[in-house]
């Protein structure tokens, strides 16, 4: 104990020094945690995936869609407890049209019914049925753009260009971490019957999901499924609702390794910061050491001393960085993303192996930065010592 408490009595040799390098390490660990935080969230729609889901789309990619006629015949299969479709819309505020959020057309009647997760009031999803022009949307979304229950909203069509009226019926919750809060959804009847669709266009699905009575047979069931349509013209990949988050994500996959190499430049520059911090600390204080060799410490005791230095900074910038790093991330930068980001980030908080990390990471590199000082205070004569100071 009396050796961490010297450990720390040395870090106020220079307090003003002391004080900007755990400043400097902190801001490092805060924009770490923030990259890793946005990593994690991104893949947590994946890990928190329902089990239970399995989902059809072309063999393709996402962007073609299948026949009306498909979701019948998936319903018909033994395992297949319920099944629904939905297609992408890709409406966008008239005003507000830089910020992005999922707008989905539906199927009214089993949609919910297999997105349970989406936890929507029985009279809300009575009106959604029973109006034509019906939307639901997330809580997250309705705070941002302050709609309520019984608003008329207009929406510009993108894939289908034109003005697009909607009633909002009502606003549903999450239960899961992984379901988007600010989707945009409504009725696909109101879609398919549109005057300005192509014929081809019309009885096309975007995709269909399944809920399954017996999760463990979702591979056999999805191999099933794409064999049933591998004589028709459009042939189709069917996935577990995580296989599929993840093959979305896949197309990111450059984004993700950009932000891993950015975090291993973050801890480059906190090892610089202390490596450059301790180095001069003890090259200052070479005298002071020259004089506890003379009334009796060990090379190996000075080195101890120098590494405990080096870790108790580390871990002192990075506890204080864990620190602000929650206020700034969970309840600023993360209610902005979930707000307005819901669709990638559904759940933007700093997850605690990124702290532990972040804490560990401080621990170790503060001890790498005083490892070349503490190797030569090992190999420190005291005459030597007191000679280079004079």
């Amino acid at each position: 104990m009396k050796w961490v408490l010297l450990a720390l009595r040395n870090l106020r040799h220079q307090r003003g020094r002391t004080l900007l390098t755990l400043l400097g390490v902190a801001v490092a660990v805060i924009t770490f945690t923030a990259l890793r935080t946005i990593v994690g969230s991104w893949l947590s729609a994946a890990e928190h995936s329902a089990q239970d889901r399995i989902a059809t789309r072309h063999k393709v990619t996402f962007l073609m869609t299948l026949p009306r006629r498909y979701i019948d015949r998936v319903r018909a299969l033994p395992g297949v407890e319920q099944a629904t479709f939905a297609s992408w819309f890709g409406g966008k505020h008239p005003v507000r049209d830089k910020e992005f959020f999922a707008t989905i057309a539906v199927d009214r009647d089993s949609f919910f019914e297999v997105y349970d997760d989406m936890a929507l009031p029985p009279e809300q999803l009575a009106a959604f049925r029973q109006d034509r022009q019906a939307a639901v949307v997330g809580d997250a979304l309705a705070a941002r753009f302050g709609w309520k229950v019984g608003d008329r909203v207009t929406l510009r069509g993108t894939i289908f260009p034109g003005s697009w009226q909607f009633n909002v019926r009502g606003i549903y919750q999450a239960t899961r971490k992984a379901v988007d809060r600010s989707s945009f959804i409504f009725r696909w009847d109101y879609l398919n019957d549109w005057s300005g669709l192509l014929a081809a266009q019309r009885d096309q699905l975007g995709w269909i999901v399944c809920r399954v009575s017996d999760p463990g047979r979702s591979a056999a069931l999805s191999q099933q499924i794409d064999r049933m349509f591998e004589s028709e013209e459009q042939q189709t990949a069917t996935m577990s609702e995580r296989e599929m988050n993840n093959s979305f994500l896949g197309m990111f996959g450059a984004v993700l390794g950009a932000i891993d190499l950015v975090s291993l430049v973050i801890i480059l520059i906190m090892a610089l910061i202390l490596g450059n911090t301790i180095a001069m600390g003890v090259r200052e204080r070479t005298k002071e050491f020259g004089m506890l060799r003379a009334v009796g410490f060990t090379p190996r005791q000075l080195a101890l001393l120098i590494l405990g230095e080096g870790m108790a900074t580390g871990l002192l910038g990075a506890g204080l960085g864990v620190l602000l790093a929650f206020p700034l991330i969970d309840q600023g930068l993360g209610r902005f993303v979930e707000e307005n980001m819901g669709g990638l980030f559904p759940h933007f908080r700093v997850p605690w192996q990124t702290t532990l990390q972040a804490l560990i990471l401080g621990l170790l590199l503060g001890a790498l930065a005083a490892a070349i000082p503490a190797y030569r205070a090992l190999r420190l004569r005291v005459v030597d010592a007191l000679r280079r100071v004079g």
